[in-house]
């Protein structure tokens, strides 16, 4: 065997110790209390996000309607003005 078989062997013998060892130390006891709390963590971020969402939309919802009240004030007084210039006319 060559040089470049042997070393090509022991990569992958090295490989599957290490992909074995990851295998083990990912699925330990420890391991899986450190991913709950990851996961927890994440759900009250989520919780977090959502409730800032829901006030920037209700926040937009309110601006938007202000603003639809603002236009029919105006169309309202662009017309009374239109009606009141079609009366001095006659």
């Amino acid at each position: 065997m060559s040089i470049f078989s042997l070393g090509k062997l022991g990569l992958f013998a090295g490989g599957v110790l290490f992909g074995t060892a990851g295998v083990k130390v990912l699925s330990g006891r420890t391991a899986k209390k450190c991913y709950t709390h990851v996961t927890a963590a994440a759900l009250r971020a989520k919780d977090c996000v959502m409730e800032t969402v829901t006030n920037v939309r209700e926040n937009c919802g309110d601006i938007l309607n202000d603003a639809r009240e603002i236009n029919a004030r105006q169309y309202a007084e662009e017309a009374a003005a239109v009606i009141e210039d079609t009366a001095e006319e006659e």
